[in-house]
């Protein structure tokens, strides 16, 4: 099992309870690819450094969670076609 975080961009349009359920989505995709989700860190509403879908503002989510190899492609492709989801990124945490 690696260690990973997934970073999320979610639209600043949209309500609490769409934001919400985009997150638990994003939850339920780590779990279903045999992912444990072990931190999700909620950043609230910051600035973009450049305007993406003519937004400038965005709510950032950091999810870490230990999974198989395999895991990132298939939550990435999933994410990537979630539609409030602006940006999206996952990263191998390295043991330091």
């Amino acid at each position: 099992m690696n260690k990973y975080e997934l970073a999320v961009v979610v639209s600043a349009k949209i309500e609490d309870e769409e934001r919400a359920a985009v997150v638990d989505k994003c939850k339920a995709l780590i779990e279903r690819f045999g992912g444990t989700i072990t931190e999700v860190d909620d950043w609230g509403k910051k600035r973009l450094a450049y305007e993406v879908q003519k937004m400038n503002e965005a709510f950032y989510y950091f999810i870490k969670f230990d999974a198989e190899s395999t895991a990132p492609a298939e939550i990435e492709s999933r994410v990537r076609i979630m539609e409030n989801v602006i940006r999206y990124l996952v990263v191998r945490q390295d043991e330091a």
